[in-house]
Parts: structure tokens; C-alpha cells; sequence
């Protein structure tokens, strides 16, 4: 408490100081909503303070999500402008302004904004999907869409997801029977390390960087591991201060840059010595597995270009193996886990979706990924949960290319659009009961049901050029992870 009054303090003395010099120099009128007749207004929003905006206030009531869409339901908009320092956040809860901007005027929103998070985990900006729109955007979405998550690649590691979802079955197992009256089992503990399992296996070809633990469980590396991979996607554009307002980098007045260092660190630590390893024994030509054996990191590595050398630099190659990571691990643990909590509530819920798997899969076998087309109720239970319960409040800004105009607000160049998950996937005028969990909204007349949501009315992977591009992967994951604790 007295770290953030003295943080506070330090910014209102900043602001006092901007604040004189802002009125004593001369400059030009600018205008709160339109600069001129003919210029569309920017969208309704709180005024802001000369220079750092409407930091003060985010500032003293965080979390800055819930501030935000506070603000919004009292100014009684979809769509607003919060001027934080220099740049224009503009968030949207609306299912039409949405589309307008991920799929009409999706090449005006194609980039992503610069933040002391995403530099340091995408080791400058050298990865896939933290990156600002370029050459290199292009060139590392190419490899990623065309090496990495292709169909073609997808089947191919099959058999590495599936040893996966047997270890978590027997762990799971194991954590049942390990004392007479039964134990409890975690459920966000187990997902988690199943997803963490999984990502470990397909990026680096192992489940542990540590020493293998006998009931198929983590270990302290692996438990560091996943940690640190929540921990930066929590941080990940969360409001920091500095990123508003560079001049302040350095003083880490909300204590975000020491913890997005030490998670990345761990991060770091772990990735790198596999990397670097096998960059020398590439290098060298140690390393000659076969083709079954190889996991993505051997993928990335062996690139060329047209002339035959190196396609990707070993900070890329590093960039894309966290990329990988943190784009896994998250949304199929969460959603998973929130499932099961509702459907606990709910027994009837339960029963219709175990019933499901024992018409589908039986008793005599486990659930295998070619299953899934068919369990059109578990599928729709775990949308749900992506609907009611999403991963974040926001989904990843989108930085404005251009000037432009959404529903006759400006949005000037640079500003970070940020989509309201929950804004969206509880709205009344598009959800009838919007919070209540029921699965069977996601039935309807259609036969097969999806986790993807290309209409907008929830974002799971969302859409447009920035979304998702291992929605397979995560599919299978969620639906494997969810099949086997039913």
C-alpha cells in the first residue's frame, strides 16, 4: 500500500509539472472531440489531464479493466476513448463495432502497439505475434502459418499430443489413489501442467527440462516453468504506466518491468539451454534424428531461404518458442476449469456431457482426438465457458495503421483498439441469459459445433489477420484435457 500512495505521489508531482508547462507554453488549440467541423469526433470518453491523460485515474482505481468498463457503463457506450498519456485506448463491447473492425477494416487494425512486455519476451520484437506490422510480421507469420501450424504439421505431431493425454490420465489417476480415503485433485494444477506437458513435448521434444518425476507429474522446473508463463501473460499489455508514458521507464512505479524480468527470466532460463544446445549441434551436424523424432525447435532450425543459408536467427527461433508457449497454455486450462466448476453446480450439465462420451468413446477405450468431431456437447460446453469465462478481459490491441473512422467516431493512427471479451460474450442483445451457463446455446440446428467463433459473438481464438493461427492445436488440447477428467 505505501509502495503505490509513494508511486502515486511521484506521478501527481510529474503531473503538477507537466501541468505548469503545458500552460505556460504556447501551442496550438487542440479539441476534445472534433478539431475542426468537418473531423468526426473521437468516441465519448473521461477528459483527460494535459500530457499523462487519464493515468490519475486508472491509476487509482485498478485494476484498470474493471475502471474501465465502470466508465463505460456509466457514460452508457459500446465504444470509447481513454486518452492514457499519449495514446488513444479505445475499447469496444459491442458485437457490430467488433466486426467493423476485425473483419470490414481489419488491414487498418493489422499491428500490434510497442510495451516494455512484449519487447523483452519477444527478445525485441523478433517473434510472430507480439510484433508490430512489417516485413518482419510477414516473414515470421509465413513460417509460423507454413511450418509450423499447417495441417500437414498438425498430424504429424499427433502422436505426441496423444502420449500427452495418456501421461495426464495416469497422473490424474495416480493423484487419486495416493492415500486410502481418496485424495482431491487440483484441477487447475493438473490442466495447466497437461497444457504445459503438451507444449514442452511438441516445441523442445520432452516433457521435462528437469529430471522425469515417477507418477508423470511436474517437477520444480516444470512447475517454474508454467508459473512464469502465466505470470507473463498477465502482464502481457496490462496497463503499465511506462508504456503510456516512456519517459518514466526505468522507475517502475506499479512494479510491472521487475516482475515481467524476473518471469521472462525464468522463461528464458529454461527455453535457452535446450535452444542453444541444439543450435550447436545443428550447427555442427550432431544432430540427425529421425523424421518422427523431431519437434518443432528442429523445424525452426533447419530453415533456409532461397540461398540455401539460415532462414531464421537464433533470437527468432527463441522468439517463437515462447510465442508458442504462451499462445497454448492458457485458454484450454482456463476454459476447462471453468467448465467443470459450472457443471459440478450443475449436475444435470455433467451427466448429459459423460453420457456424451460413453455413447461416443465407450468404456472399454480412452478419448482420442478422432473422437472429437462427434462430441458436439462437450464442445459446446467448453465454448461456453469461453463465452462466460474468457482467459483475459481483453484480447491483444490492435494499433490503428491509419487514420480512420468506426461508426462515425475518428480513431487517429496509433491508437490501441482493445475488444472487451466479457463486454462481448455477456451482452444481453446477443445473449439471452447471458450469464447463465448453457451449453445448448451453441447447438442449435447445426450438427457440428466448434470452438471458433468467427462471428464475434465471443472471442476464443479470435479472427482477422492477428488471430490465432493454431486453432486446431488449441482445440484439440481443450477438448482432450476436458474429455479426460469426464
Amino acid at each position: 500500500m505505501l509502495g503505490a500512495c509513494s508511486s502515486m505521489s511521484l506521478l501527481l508531482v510529474a503531473i503538477a509539472f507537466l501541468y505548469l508547462a503545458h500552460r505556460l507554453t504556447p501551442k496550438r488549440k487542440i479539441c476534445g472531440g472534433t478539431c475542426s467541423s468537418a473531423a468526426a469526433p473521437l468516441p465519448p470518453g473521461p477528459s483527460p489531464w494535459p500530457v499523462v491523460g487519464n493515468l490519475p485515474e486508472m491509476m487509482l482505481h485498478k485494476p484498470a479493466y474493471r475502471w474501465i468498463h465502470l466508465m463505460m457503463k456509466e457514460m452508457g457506450t459500446d465504444i470509447a476513448c481513454f486518452r492514457l498519456g499519449g495514446i488513444h485506448v479505445i475499447p469496444i463491447t459491442c458485437l457490430e463495432i467488433a466486426r467493423e473492425v476485425l473483419t470490414r477494416q481489419d488491414a487498418n487494425f493489422v499491428s500490434r502497439p510497442l510495451s516494455f512486455a512484449s519487447g523483452a519476451i519477444s527478445y525485441g520484437y523478433k517473434d510472430a505475434v507480439l510484433l508490430p506490422f512489417g516485413d518482419q510480421w510477414k516473414k515470421m507469420r509465413r513460417v509460423l502459418t507454413s511450418e509450423i501450424v499447417c495441417p500437414s504439421r498438425h498430424k504429424w505431431f499427433h502422436d505426441k499430443r496423444a502420449d500427452e493425454a495418456d501421461n495426464f490420465a495416469r497422473y490424474v489417476y495416480a493423484l487419486t489413489l495416493s492415500s486410502t480415503s481418496g485424495a482431491n485433485v487440483d484441477v487447475r494444477h493438473v490442466s495447466r501442467h497437461y497444457c504445459g506437458n503438451v507444449i514442452r513435448r511438441l516445441v523442445f521434444g520432452k516433457r521435462y527440462f528437469g529430471e522425469p518425476q515417477p507418477d508423470g507429474g511436474p517437477g520444480q522446473l516444470e512447475v517454474e516453468h508454467v508459473d512464469a508463463t502465466f505470470t507473463s501473460l498477465g502482464l502481457l499489455f496490462s496497463f503499465c504506466v511506462s508504456d503510456y508514458l516512456p519517459w518514466l521507464l526505468g522507475l517502475d512505479l506499479d512494479g510491472h518491468e521487475k516482475k515481467v524480468k524476473q518471469a521472462n527470466a525464468t522463461m528464458s532460463r529454461l527455453h535457452d539451454t535446450v535452444i542453444d544446445e541444439r543450435w550447436r549441434q545443428r550447427k555442427g551436424g550432431e544432430r540427425r534424428e529421425e523424421l518422427q523424432d523431431q519437434d518443432f525447435l528442429d523445424v525452426l532450425i533447419t530453415l533456409n531461404d532461397g540461398d540455401g543459408n539460415r532462414l531464421l536467427t537464433i533470437e527468432e527461433v527463441k522468439a517463437v518458442c515462447k510465442d508458442i508457449t504462451l499462445a497454448a497454455v492458457d485458454n484450454p486450462s482456463n476454459a476447462v476449469e471453468w467448465a467443470l466448476a459450472e457443471m459440478v453446480n450443475n449436475p444435470e450439465l455433467l451427466n448429459k456431457a459423460m453420457e456424451e462420451i460413453d455413447r461416443v468413446v465407450g468404456r472399454e477405450r480412452l478419448l482420442q482426438e478422432s473422437d472429437i468431431p462427434q462430441l458436439t456437447y462437450a464442445k459446446a460446453c467448453i465454448r461456453e465457458a469461453f463465452r462466460l469465462h474468457p482467459v483475459a478481459f481483453f484480447n491483444l490491441p490492435h494499433v490503428a495503421t491509419t487514420d480512420t473512422t468506426v461508426i462515425g467516431y475518428r480513431v487517429p493512427k496509433g491508437s490501441h483498439v482493445i475488444l472487451s471479451r466479457t463486454g462481448l460474450g455477456r451482452n444481453p442483445t446477443i445473449w439471452d441469459e447471458p450469464l447463465r451457463f448453457k451449453p445448448e446455446r451453441h447447438m442449435g440446428d447445426d450438427i457440428y459445433v466448434t470452438l471458433t467463433e468467427s462471428k464475434l459473438r465471443f472471442i476464443s481464438f479470435s479472427t482477422g489477420r492477428c488471430g490465432c493461427m493454431a486453432a486446431s492445436l488449441g482445440t484439440a488440447m481443450s477438448v482432450m484435457l476436458f474429455g479426460r477428467l469426464l
